[in-house]
């Protein structure tokens, strides 16, 4: 018989390695997929056709979105009617497709992570998965178990590599526990193994000798299907006639012959089997249909013969002296088994854990498996130590026989294990159980990866290329916290994969090159570990180009997380309640450096163009289209999100800019208002009323109203403590207004003439610029701009005084009035060296009112990423966070020059009381405030530390020691 060789062949057939990415890919996925989806769309037609009305299915993937076919299909399945909602509306939808897998649930069927959102978004895995869960229960299940075996042991024996699809020669190398082992006894043969056997006797029915070891390449000729033919129907099919004729044909005539005569639905294409892999699940539905076919013909007992599958035990109650390696392993045959002590008595033997399977608890169940698995772990090391210094061969035989056993008698075990995950509170038992299996885990994974480093050189270098790349292709699990840290590891793991794949012809020559054998013809490395390197190197090619473009997706997706994040804490900064007017210049000048010097808004937007072309990119490829959907929805909520975002931070510059501007104004037309009040009523009692004009008194009240407009406004945008400062500054402010308006109502007049100053004016100056200089003044930023005003009043009064129009009178001789022109000067001395230290101390408070709005924002900024770190903490253990340790050292620093700005400031008061005009100088209330924010910071800076995330508080300031924190 010849082979037809078609586009789907590759290099791997003919012994070397496939090089082809996009070949082996396409083959592997791609392509499967496709055909199940057909022989999945023909099936389910041949099933519908039964329905009254029958309805057909076009495309599978839309058609079982809104879940109305798939009730039908399993109300022909199951022969019961199944209500359903009528209408095309989201709920509908999922109300049908709920009633499905509750059905399939109420059939004790197993569904494995699918879910309602994702059928309805047709994702292609889902359905087909959901698809074969079914075909499996309704269709091949049911046949098989209808089969009574009782055929020879050897067949029985051989089926045992079928799902590990073992070769021949790793069967000969890698013997299966004998049936009588303790656990082998305890299963059904499955579904899938009882099929395969049927198909055997029907091959030997019909005298095939193909030795049919699997539904894979076993039907590539299509011979397998020609003789089950034939054993069904001798007269249709000419077996001999096959040897002649390529695959495709013999395919071609199988299928056509199985729809012609025995009316068995076509589901399979003869391209669709002819392929280098071909698609397991299809050709097993396939098949099934010769089976269902042989049943509805009523053969004879006698032509199918199997052995009655032996009763199944409870898959927890395992014997407490059993170790699953010992029955296979060549090197402790003849060992004698200890018994292992447990809480709940001596070991009990098969027969008494059979008996005792009813009535044991949860507990007890946990316990027996601990029990056999520390016993395996024993056995595993004891194992590996006995071929201490033995060849590389031995040493892997023992691994791989331990492997092969336990991987067939674990399988009891795994139901307990599943539900211990849903379990949110484990016993004492269920923890030593899980304690047990993560030991026995490790240590395989440990022994693992040792057989890979110590092989032969040169395979130990290619061994542990193959580990490290297969560490770079490993999945990535859940959703990171720590957007930054994601994106910069996925940026090294990009990274690596070049470099791993830049060396790869390189290893695939030595492993190609490498000699087998010794001087004395003995084999180094097995056969069966030489193909698994085979089959990983397929792996990885298969595997790297594609996630390349993964791991590129993800670096893009996680930068633009972290930007974005960024964004949006330095965007609740900016719009939180805002605190002082040097807060917000503070803000301005954090916006103007995070938005133009640093330009985080074009990097996000940068990062955000690049993620959508990684994203088109990946969502093009036919090998990832099961990922389409999720991707077109992170890069449709992220755009979301970014253009909020950018808005946001456009508006709120807006907003900080009006605030600011509304700040400026109210502190400038309070101080001067409330100046011009303070001395007002006292100055009008010693002038004449024609002073207080009408002019005068509209340009006030004007600006009055402008104050209570601006107040208002700031009241609701400040926090609740700033809110009520300046609602009570105002109302004072207004209630000076409102008695100085009463007072001036009657004594306005038109606008007068200038008349002459005379003495008691002058006198009565000098009293006032006395009287201002001996009162106390807040070193606050407020009270020392009214202060200022004040003093600029006064000074105004004094040097619009006519000295030279001055003349003796009789309350004013001449002598006094020459001592008055001589105090003048001084005065006028004195009041502007007192306005110059206001203006001195006005600029260090302003400064120091904006170096604690910097600490205040600061102190903000690192209780959120406080929070951050400890959501981080909880779900991983990490080391010091960069993060952390560059804001503690910022905080450290703003601390500092608070703290310096302020002793700074105290000294200049100082100074100032001894050497200038004011004497009552009173800093309390600045002292007071910078202490508040030293004591928040240090409880920042605390919070951070002691999470771990910097243990390191060694202070980076600019000036001063330690002690000049202690005041604070």
């Amino acid at each position: 018989m010849t082979s037809q060789r078609t586009s789907e062949d590759l290099p791997g057939e003919r012994g070397s390695l496939p090089l082809d990415i996009d070949d082996v890919h396409i083959l592997l996925q791609v392509e499967q997929e496709q055909i199940q989806k057909r022989t999945f769309t023909n099936w389910i037609n041949a099933q519908l056709s039964k329905r009254s009305p029958p309805v057909a299915v076009v495309d599978l993937f839309s058609e079982f979105r809104d879940g109305s076919r798939l009730l039908d299909l399993l109300e022909v399945l199951s022969g019961q009617r199944m209500s359903r909602e009528k209408g095309r509306g989201t709920f509908q939808h999922r109300t049908n497709i709920e009633k499905c897998l509750a059905f399939l649930k109420r059939k004790s069927i197993k569904l494995v992570n699918i879910n309602v959102s994702d059928i309805m978004d047709g994702k292609h895995s889902i359905i087909l998965g959901l698809i074969w869960t079914i075909i499996m229960h309704f269709h091949i299940e049911e046949l098989a178990s209808t089969l009574n075996f009782s055929s020879r042991q050897s067949s029985l024996d051989s089926l045992a590599s079928l799902d590990t699809r073992s070769t021949s020669s790793s069967a000969r190398s890698s013997p299966v526990p004998p049936r009588g082992s303790p656990l082998h006894t305890r299963f059904r043969i499955s579904a899938k193994k009882a099929l395969l056997l049927w198909v055997r006797e029907q091959c030997q029915r019909a005298g095939c000798t193909l030795n049919v070891k699997d539904f894979k390449e076993s039907w590539r000729s299509g011979v397998v299907f020609l003789a089950i033919l034939h054993a069904l129907r001798p007269n249709i099919v000419d077996l001999t006639r096959a040897r002649t004729r390529t695959n495709r044909q013999n395919l071609e005539e199988a299928f056509h012959i199985a729809e012609r005569e025995l009316h068995i639905p076509r589901l399979l294409d003869p391209a669709d089997v002819d392929v280098r892999d071909p698609d397991e699940k299809s050709i097993m539905t396939y098949v099934a249909q010769f089976l269902q076919y042989s049943k509805d013909t009523s053969v004879s007992d006698e032509e199918m013969q199997y052995l009655t599958p032996p009763q199944r035990l409870s898959p927890v109650n395992l014997p407490s002296d059993f170790t699953p390696s010992i029955a296979a392993s060549p090197l402790r045959q003849a060992h004698l088994l200890l018994p292992c002590p447990i809480k709940s008595g001596p070991p009990k033997s098969p027969e008494t854990a059979r008996a005792a399977a009813p009535g044991t608890s949860a507990n007890q169940k946990a316990q027996e498996v601990t029990c056999w698995l520390d016993q395996a772990y024993q056995e595993l090391i004891e194992g590996w130590d006995s071929t201490e210094g033995e060849s590389y061969a031995e040493r892997y035989q023992v691994f791989h026989t331990f492997i092969v056993s336990f991987n067939e008698q674990r399988r009891p075990v795994m139901p307990l294990l599943t539900a211990m995950k849903r379990t949110p509170h484990l016993s004492a038992e269920q923890k030593a159980l899980r304690r047990a299996w993560d030991a026995l885990a490790e240590k395989l994974r440990e022994y693992k990866t040792e057989l890979n480093l110590s092989l032969p050189s040169p395979l130990d270098t290619v061994g542990c290329w193959l580990l490290r790349i297969e560490e770079v292709l490993s999945a990535e699990e859940g959703e990171p916290i720590d957007h930054a840290r994601a994106a910069e590891e996925a940026r090294e793991k990009l990274e690596l994969l070049k470099v791993c794949l830049e060396e790869m012809p390189h290893h695939i020559k030595r492993f190609n090159m490498f000699q087998n054998t010794n001087e004395f013809g003995e084999t180094l490395v097995p056969a069966d570990k030489m193909e698994e390197m085979k089959r990983r190197f397929t792996g990885v090619r298969v595997t790297a180009k594609y996630h390349g473009i993964k791991l590129e997706y993800r670096e893009c997706r996680y930068t633009v997380l972290d930007l974005l994040n960024q964004l949006n804490i330095k965007l609740r900064s900016w719009k939180r309640a805002y605190i002082s007017q040097e807060a917000v210049r503070v803000l301005m000048q954090d916006w103007n450096e995070t938005v133009n010097k640093q330009e985080l808004t074009s990097l996000l937007d940068g990062a955000l163009h690049r993620l959508k072309l990684i994203a088109n990119k990946y969502t093009s490829k036919a090998a990832l289209a099961g990922d389409s959907t999720q991707v077109n929805h992170q890069v449709a909520d992220l755009e979301a999100d970014v253009t909020v975002t950018l808005e946001g931070v456009r508006m709120v510059r807006g907003t900080m800019g009006r605030v600011l501007a509304a700040w400026d104004s109210y502190s400038d037309v309070y101080t001067s208002l409330h100046a011009w009040l303070e001395q007002g009523p006292h100055g009008q009692r010693h002038r004449q009323r024609t002073e207080v004009t009408l002019s005068l008194m509209s340009e006030w009240s004007s600006r009055q109203a402008h104050l209570n407009e601006v107040a208002n406004y700031l009241t609701e945008v400040t926090d609740p403590q700033t809110s009520r400062t300046i609602s009570d500054e105002l109302c004072k402010i207004n209630l000076l207004w409102a008695d100085f308006a009463k007072t001036a109502q009657f004594s306005l007049a038109e606008e007068p003439s200038a008349g002459p100053s005379s003495a008691q004016t002058v006198q009565s100056l000098i009293r006032e610029a006395t009287q201002l200089l001996k009162e106390p003044v807040e070193v606050v930023s407020g009270s020392l701009r009214i202060y200022t005003k004040r003093l600029q009043l006064v000074i105004t009064k004094i040097k619009d005084v006519d000295l030279e129009a001055l003349s003796p009178s009789l309350d004013c001789s001449a002598e006094t009035l020459c001592k008055l022109k001589q105090a003048i000067p001084e005065v006028l001395q004195t009041l502007c060296e007192a306005e110059q230290v206001c203006d001195e101390l006005c600029v260090s408070v302003s400064g120091l009112d904006g170096r604690l709005a910097e600490l205040l924002n600061w102190e903000v900024e690192a209780r959120e990423l406080y929070q951050l770190l400890k959501e981080i903490s909880q779900k991983q253990r990490r080391g010091q966070d960069p993060r952390a340790r560059l804001l503690i050292s910022r905080g450290l620093q703003l601390e500092g020059q608070v703290v310096m700005e302020e002793q700074d400031l105290q000294v200049m008061v100082m100074n100032s009381q001894k050497t200038s005009p004011l004497q009552y100088l009173i800093a309390s209330t600045m002292q007071d405030r910078v202490r508040t924010a030293v004591e928040k910071s240090q409880e920042a800076i605390g919070m951070l530390s002691s999470l771990g995330a910097c243990r390191d508080r060694s202070p980076v300031r600019d000036q001063p020691p330690s002690k000049n924190f202690v005041q604070y």
